[in-house]
């Protein structure tokens, strides 16, 4: 019993930092309706300023600030040029921008920053905390609860954000409709900004989580491929979904991974080892099959 919770706590950690990734696409999907193909690649050139502006002498603080300028920049310039000439296109209008964004983003970044791997040190050690262990003989990271307690925070501010300020609402009305936002005098184009800035920032804290963790590396544009099935299971319009979807995740995968091959082994022989790499998304597709909306999504009703 000892080792299921050491599993599943550290599976429910690691689902945090999916979480953080699913966010930025979140924010995007709820203000255009389109997936954000680019938000890997904005968690890349998020880390990659961070480590870039660290190399030129400056210290941490400073290097995270500098790169939140960027970052907001970044997005308010995306909307700027290349959303707002799209303003009522189709969603694989928009869909197809965000594939030719994210190959601009993933060019530029290395030009600008290099592109060998770097690590990036935040001052928080990877290694377990010393009174779990001693009390429980339970191996828990204080990065993950670090992580884990940032995203808790960056999701209850976004969630508060977008449910009583008047951007937050703007934000919906724009999600539903945007012609019908226009007409009640909602700037479209402020509301984009607004978002893809703020997306930007949510890039930012994943790529420095996510950047500390593994490196910063080209791989880093992958992580958009795990949030995927957290999108699907919380669904595509909620914040909190963002977070109970990477829970079910990470634990989902840990879980598998432990007592699934053992299983499997036994029923059918042979090598079953790498389940975590591709279970979650057999359970993303089962939640296709059972609740196509996900747990917190909205259902899509045609009007005729």
């Amino acid at each position: 019993m000892q080792f299921f919770l050491e599993v599943l706590i550290s599976g429910l950690l690691s689902g945090v930092m999916y979480a953080l990734v699913a966010l930025g696409f979140v924010l995007i999907y709820k203000a255009s309706g389109v997936f954000n193909f680019a938000q890997g690649a904005m968690v890349y050139l998020a880390a990659l300023s961070v480590v870039g502006c660290m190399e030129q002498g400056a210290p941490l603080w400073l290097a995270i600030l500098l790169a939140f300028v960027i970052m907001t920049l970044f997005g308010i310039a995306t909307e700027k040029f290349v959303l707002r000439k799209l303003v009522n296109q189709p969603p694989i209008t928009l869909f197809m921008a965000t594939i030719g964004l994210a190959f601009f983003i993933e060019g530029l970044a290395p030009i600008v920053f290099g592109s060998q791997p770097r690590a990036l040190d935040l001052g928080i050690v990877d290694e377990p905390i010393a009174a779990i262990l001693d009390s429980w003989n339970m191996v828990i990271s204080k990065f993950d609860l670090v992580a884990a307690g940032v995203a808790a925070l960056l999701v209850t501010t976004l969630a508060l954000f977008f449910q009583y300020t008047r951007i937050g609402r703007a934000l919906r009305a724009v999600a539903d409709d945007h012609q019908a936002a226009l007409s009640i005098g909602i700037p479209l184009q402020h509301i984009w900004a607004i978002v893809w800035g703020i997306a930007g920032f949510v890039a930012l804290v994943a790529g420095m989580m996510w950047g500390a963790r593994n490196g910063v590396q080209f791989a880093l544009t992958f992580t958009a491929l795990k949030a995927l099935p957290v999108l699907i299971i919380g669904g595509f319009t909620s914040v909190p979904g963002a977070i109970v979807g990477g829970l079910i995740i990470g634990a989902s995968e840990k879980l598998a991974e432990i007592y699934l091959p053992p299983v499997m082994q036994s029923m059918f022989g042979g090598n079953f080892g790498g389940i975590e790499g591709w279970f979650p998304y057999v359970l993303a597709l089962f939640f296709l099959l059972v609740r196509p909306e996900g747990l917190f999504g909205e259902k899509h009703i045609d009007r005729v």
